[in-house]
């Protein structure tokens, strides 16, 4: 893949700026760039970015509806009403109950929880979770990450008696359902300041309105906090503002102290020994959390989320961990047959969006498809399955490009759609797919910008490798955690040379293990990219080439900084043929 790399050189008056703010703070000038280019221009907002303080969440009741959320749930215990807390089958649903039925469950015990299975009921509210709750007494469920859109499916449930509080973060429609509460910071009509909460997120404010208005500390949250930074992670939400502390407290809590069944997920991971990040969430923790719904059931997921016996929680990961291998051969399988198909398909060529369907895939794993197709080739995408008369997909985006607005152009043939803007669900009949395709490519044609369908990488400094020192290493892990809106700075060097020492490694020879210099010192610096072999001939040329590239810690080696190459290209006036 050829990134367009860019790279805007700071102004003289940026370069100012972060000279007198590097000074206060006593930090590298390239650094103190990085804090004004993310807009953080003060000694005190600085202080805030590096170190996030609890003191700063956001008072919930400023969240419309949860003073009536807050009622009615102390009513339901007040009452020794059955509580069922209901939620989606992804990581984002699997932490939201897990972390609303641990913390509730510590002062009532008339509670339950379910998540519906993705293949016999599919998202959102079933009639048959309706049933189990009517069958079990429920009174109240509380409904997180989903719930947005169930208008008719709420009004069945009110008209047996049993009333919803619903938790959720995607957009929701004109109409919304006649539940008692609805808690959803995108709601037009809801003032609160931060609109990108996680369906955990709003979780976890439910039980800091519950827990301040019935006199219970903050500090007994602080346990529950690690759901919330896996949710962040894995749900791909802004990493900025009351994210960030949720984040930045959650990930202490998950590397210091976390809960048994995120516990049992680390060590099955082999994470037990170093300081788990963000990215260790989305490839390694997330996606075990999301097999069980994607394979199975969802429960299991939530099972070894809230249970207390480490014993019982390491067999339980296990079993989880089989089906994640399960899923992983699946998805390569799902994989190569849609590139199959694109590679066959010429007009996608001229298309900048893709839309495949096949009525043999799993729907378990068609989202992992859309993000790999998305990746590979740099367009929205629509990935779809059957199930029975109709066709059930995922949407995955591009930076910048709103895929949920795409979908609901096409609302005439939907009969169900949510999400929000990289990452949307729907439903249609099977019928419609070619219409629904041509409607979503002529409006992503109309909309899409065309240097959203092109892989660029952003260039956040350029560095010679003298600058490249254990201080300014230490000094960026204060940025963490990363995600979007705070990504891991990009950095670049211009003019590099193999040492003589670069080799290609990999089971199948697709990554390069280098060992670089620049012209400015004799400094040696380590770095692997991943999946670039096909440059390893240019580099061996004793040719100079530019890098973009992250720092890392190298795992193999304590203390010892590796540079994480994304992207090589030969230095201008170098001809890459060779």
């Amino acid at each position: 893949m050829h990134f367009k790399w860019n790279y805007v050189p700071p102004t003289s008056e940026e370069t100012k700026a972060a000279k007198e703010l590097g000074d206060k703070l006593n930090i590298n000038t390239i650094l103190a760039l990085l804090l004004i280019r993310r807009g953080i221009t003060t000694e005190s907002a600085a202080k805030r970015f590096f170190r996030p303080q609890l003191a700063d969440l956001i008072n919930p009741f400023l969240m419309k509806d949860m003073d009536v959320a807050v009622d009615r749930l102390n009513d339901a215990m007040g009452r020794k009403e059955r509580i069922l807390v209901y939620g989606d089958y992804d990581v984002d649903g699997c932490t939201s109950v897990a972390l609303v039925y641990k913390f509730l469950q510590q002062f009532y015990s008339n509670i339950d929880y379910y998540i519906p299975d993705r293949y016999d009921e599919g998202y959102g509210v079933s009639k048959k979770s309706l049933e189990y709750a009517r069958e079990t007494g429920v009174k109240l469920i509380i409904i997180l990450d989903c719930g947005i859109k169930a208008t008719d499916e709420i009004a069945y449930a009110k008209s047996l008696g049993i009333d919803f509080i619903i938790c959720d973060h995607h957009v929701p429609d004109e109409v919304m359902p006649p539940a008692v509460a609805i808690l959803n910071p995108k709601r037009p009509d809801d003032t609160y300041p931060f609109k990108h909460l996680s369906g955990c997120g709003v979780g976890f404010k439910l039980m800091q309105a519950f827990a301040k208005n019935n006199n219970i500390p903050f500090s007994r949250l602080i346990p529950l906090l690690d759901f919330c930074a896996v949710s962040i992670s894995a749900d791909i939400v802004p990493v900025v503002d009351e994210n960030r502390i949720l984040a930045f407290h959650g990930l202490k809590q998950l590397n210091q102290n976390p809960s048994v069944g995120l516990k049992a997920i680390i060590d099955i991971c082999n994470l037990g020994n170093r300081d788990i990040s963000m990215s260790d969430i989305v490839f390694k923790i997330g996606p075990r959390i999301n097999a069980s719904g994607r394979m199975e059931n969802g429960k299991e997921s939530v099972d070894l989320l809230v249970e207390k016996d480490i014993a019982s929680a390491i067999r339980q990961a296990k079993h989880i961990d089989e089906y994640n291998e399960q899923r992983k051969d699946i998805d390569k399988q799902m994989t190569e047959e849609a590139n199959l198909i694109v590679s066959k398909l010429e007009s996608q060529k001229h298309h900048s969006s893709i839309v495949l369907y096949d009525e043999n895939w799993k729907k378990g794993v068609i989202g992992i498809v859309a993000s790999r197709l998305t990746e590979i080739y740099f367009r929205p995408t629509v990935v779809l399955t059957r199930d029975g008369e109709f066709a059930t997909g995922s949407a995955r985006s591009v930076t910048g490009f709103d895929i949920y607005a795409a979908i609901k152009s096409c609302r005439d043939l939907l009969v169900n759609f949510g999400g929000h803007t990289y990452a949307a669900g729907l439903t249609l009949r099977w019928d419609d797919i070619k219409t629904f395709r041509t409607r979503f490519q002529k409006y992503v044609d109309e909309h899409i910008r065309p240097e959203q369908t092109e892989p660029i990488i952003d260039i956040d400094a350029i560095i010679d490798f003298k600058d490249i020192t254990k201080r300014l290493h230490q000094e960026l892990k204060k940025f963490s955690p990363f995600g979007p809106g705070n990504p891991k700075p990009m950095f670049s060097t211009i003019g590099v040379y193999d040492y003589g020492t670069s080799k290609v490694v990999g089971r199948e020879q697709e990554h390069i293990k280098l060992e670089l210099v620049d012209s400015k010192s004799s400094n040696v610096v380590n770095g692997i990219a991943f999946g670039q072999s096909a440059s390893a001939r240019y580099i061996k040329s004793k040719r100079s080439f530019d890098i973009a590239y992250t720092l890392e810690d190298n795992v193999f080696k304590r203390n010892a900084v590796q540079l994480q190459i994304e992207d090589i290209r030969p230095t201008e006036g170098e001809d890459y043929q060779t």
